[in-house]
């Protein structure tokens, strides 16, 4: 049997990787693909196991790939510097042990990029094969995954996405605003759940709300949320409203908190939460009943509460023009997520 190694970080998957994996698997009978470990000062964190799915679904129904991580080939004790083909000037002294691990029975064929055909030894255990330069800068992509987020493979953008939530009281332009952000960036977006909840299960108000409604509501927003990463479009993905805010509404209406939202407050956090302030015009829809001025201002203690005990600190927009709110929600977007 014809067989191909390709050793890689693949941090992030990319399209230039995935037309490497295409031309290399073209070249051989089985190829395998083994996932490496990266240390590096990127501000993206994903674990090997998520690089590693990304590849796994990106080659989903080819059986002729195999998917392998170090770790899996119990290689626990690589050095982070390990050849990989996509990083120029790595350590290539551990490719044997690696090869050695896959136990392949036959000479297989190591797939190498034309930077690194200079720098590797005469070995007994591989042949090299070249593969085709494309324009696709892997430490290029690695370092400003942001900027590059157009070339990252579909099944790594759950990774590089960041999310942004929306929060606030009762008609203080959360939606409006979600949605002028989603069209600004071209961004995915998540809905308040407890709005379309009362569509689909309470017959359109809030009459039939009930304590056991809430950890429903949590599970079904959390469901979605996870949807829209997996389906990234953009650097970043717009929630409209969080797990925290969630809780505030459980603790006005039913006077206790719930241990689900809790759980969910502890353990599903955003990357960015923007707090509308109270402070414009109330507009009844037929559903929101939080009117008074009083009331308003109960809740929004009660939110900011909820943020300090779960360890959120929220950017607060307090701008009295809609407008405004949108303008600065775009500032702040643009300096922290794309350093503008």
């Amino acid at each position: 049997m014809n067989t191909g190694i390709l050793i890689g970080h693949f941090e992030p998957l990319h399209l230039g990787h995935l037309a490497d994996i295409n031309h290399a698997s073209g070249q051989v009978d089985t190829l395998h693909i083994v996932v490496l470990p990266k240390d590096g000062g990127s501000p993206f964190k994903p674990t090997l196991q998520d690089k590693a799915r990304a590849v796994q679904v990106a080659c989903e129904f080819f059986g002729f790939i195999k998917v392998h991580t170090a770790d899996g080939l119990n290689l626990t004790d690589l050095n982070r510097q390990t050849w990989a083909y996509d990083e120029p000037n790595s350590d290539t002294s551990l490719i044997d042990v690696i090869i050695t691990a896959l136990q392949t029975n036959d000479t297989p064929k190591l797939f190498i990029k034309s930077f690194a055909k200079n720098n590797l030894l005469n070995s007994q255990t591989y042949q090299t094969a070249l593969l085709p330069d494309n324009s696709y800068n892997s430490t290029a992509i690695y370092q400003n995954p942001i900027a590059h987020f157009h070339a990252i493979a579909p099944s790594a953008k759950q990774n590089y996405t960041k999310t942004v939530c929306i929060v606030g009281g009762e008609s203080s332009g959360k939606t409006t605003l979600v949605h002028k952000l989603a069209n600004h960036y071209g961004a995915n977006f998540v809905l308040e759940m407890g709005r379309l909840y009362t569509h689909s299960d309470l017959g359109g108000t809030e009459i039939g709300l009930q304590y056991s409604d809430y950890p429903v509501i949590a599970n079904q927003h959390y469901l979605v949320i996870q949807n829209a990463l997996k389906n990234a479009i953009s650097p970043i993905t717009i929630i409209d409203t969080d797990f925290i805010t969630t809780q505030a509404f459980c603790e006005t209406y039913e006077n206790r908190t719930h241990p689900l939202l809790t759980a969910f407050c502890e353990n599903v956090k955003m990357d960015y939460t923007i707090m509308l302030d109270n402070n414009v015009k109330w507009v009844a829809d037929g559903m929101r009943s939080l009117g008074s001025d009083d009331e308003r201002s109960a809740f929004s203690k009660t939110l900011m509460r909820l943020f300090d005990k779960h360890q959120i600190t929220p950017h607060i927009i307090n701008n009295k023009d809609y407008h405004d709110r949108y303008l600065s929600a775009v500032a702040f977007i643009d300096a922290v997520i794309f350093k503008k």
